[in-house]
C-alpha cells in the first residue's frame, strides 16, 4: 500500500546507500516512483515485476582481504524495504530468543550484556562463530519452504523468489 512504501522509500533514503546497475540514485527516485508507480504496482500485483540484478562492489575487511556486496537498485530496495516492514513482525516470532544478529530492536550492546549475564551464571566457555560466506550458501529451496510456512501468500513468495535469482552484475555480465 501507498503507505508502507512511502515508509520505506524515507528509511532507503535515510540509509543514504549509492544506486545499483541502472544509475538511478535515492534523488531520482523519488520522480521516478511518481512517474512509475502506477505501472509498477500494477507489476507487482500481476506478479510480472522483475527485481534487477545487483551491483557487486568489493569493500575492505579491517583484517585485510575484501568482502563482496551486492548493492540492489533503489527501486529494489525500496521494494524489498516494504516487504520487510510487513514480513519482520510476523516472522521475529519464529526466532530464537538467544539470536541478536540482523535483528530489529537487537544489538551487539545487548548480545554482550546476555553473554556477562552467562559469565556470572558460572559459564566459563564463549564461542563466537563468524559463518565465511553464509548468505552465499543458504539452501534457497529450503529457505522458501520456511518462508511458504510462515506467510504462505504466493503473490509474496513469487517476488521473494525473484529477489534470490535476480543475479549479480560483475565486469558488466550478469
Amino acid at each position: 500500500n501507498r503507505e508502507n512504501m512511502n515508509k520505506a522509500y524515507k528509511r532507503v533514503k535515510a540509509n543514504k546507500g549509492t544506486s545499483g546497475i541502472d544509475e538511478i540514485t535515492i534523488e531520482d527516485a523519488y520522480v521516478y516512483i511518481k512517474e512509475n508507480w502506477e505501472r509498477i504496482r500494477a507489476e507487482i500485483t500481476e506478479r510480472k515485476y522483475k527485481p534487477q540484478s545487483v551491483k557487486r562492489v568489493e569493500i575492505p575487511k579491517p583484517n585485510g582481504g575484501t568482502r563482496n556486496l551486492g548493492i540492489p537498485t533503489v527501486m529494489d530496495r525500496i521494494i524489498q524495504q516494504a516487504m520487510v516492514q510487513v514480513l519482520s513482525p510476523i516472522c521475529e516470532t519464529f526466532f530464537s530468543d538467544y539470536s541478536y544478529g540482523f535483528r530489529p530492536n537487537r544489538s551487539c550492546e545487548q548480545a554482550i550484556n546476555k553473554l556477562l549475564e552467562y559469565i556470572n551464571d558460572g559459564y566459563e566457555w564463549i564461542v563466537d562463530i563468524d559463518l565465511e560466506k553464509f548468505f552465499d550458501n543458504v539452501p534457497q529451496d529450503k529457505l522458501m519452504s520456511y518462508v511458504h510456512i510462515i506467510i504462505n501468500d504466493g503473490d509474496t513468495e513469487s517476488l521473494i523468489r525473484k529477489y534470490l535469482k535476480a543475479g549479480i552484475m560483475i565486469n558488466e555480465k550478469i
